[in-house]
Formats: structure tokens, C-alpha cells, sequence
């Protein structure tokens, strides 16, 4: 599993999300950033990127993912903060 085709989907799937996309072999790290995470709650936020993912996951192609998924008000806080993770 490539970052790019990881990032690749969760870009087709969320309008706008800026995404970057870290790891190797099966194990990645995500931080997502979208308008489309407003409202929501975190677990909310976790199962929009995952959807996307879901068919890598069952296959076992894509064996873990940590996601940190912000809107962008919550990122420019984070940074702030330093949590830029």
C-alpha cells in the first residue's frame, strides 16, 4: 500500500480535505483537515476517512491507521498548541 493511494482516496471522498498521509507496508499515520468535519464529533470525523478506506482494511492491504482529523479552525489552533501530529 502506497501513502499516495491512501491519500488519494480520502481527497476523492471528503470535498476539499487537505491531507497528508504517513507510513510504510501496512501501518500509516493520516492527518486530515476539512470543512466537512464541522459538527461533528470525533468519532464522526474517524469514520468519514475510514469509509473510503474500507475495502483496504477488510483485505488486510491496509492493516492500521491513526487519523487526526481537524477542521481548519481546529488545525490553526493545534498548531498553535503544538499538537501537529
Amino acid at each position: 500500500m502506497e501513502v499516495d493511494a491512501i491519500k488519494a482516496k480520502i481527497e476523492a471522498a471528503i470535498a476539499g480535505a487537505e491531507v497528508t498521509v504517513t507510513g510504510d507496508g501496512s501501518h500509516f499515520d493520516a492527518r486530515v483537515i476539512s470543512d466537512e468535519f464541522a459538527g461533528k464529533t470525533p468519532v464522526q470525523k474517524q469514520k468519514m476517512v475510514y469509509a473510503p478506506l474500507n475495502e483496504l482494511i477488510t483485505s488486510g492491504e491496509l492493516h492500521a491507521l491513526t487519523i487526526k482529523a481537524y477542521t481548519p479552525a481546529e488545525w490553526e489552533k493545534a498548531k498553535k498548541l503544538q499538537v501537529m501530529s
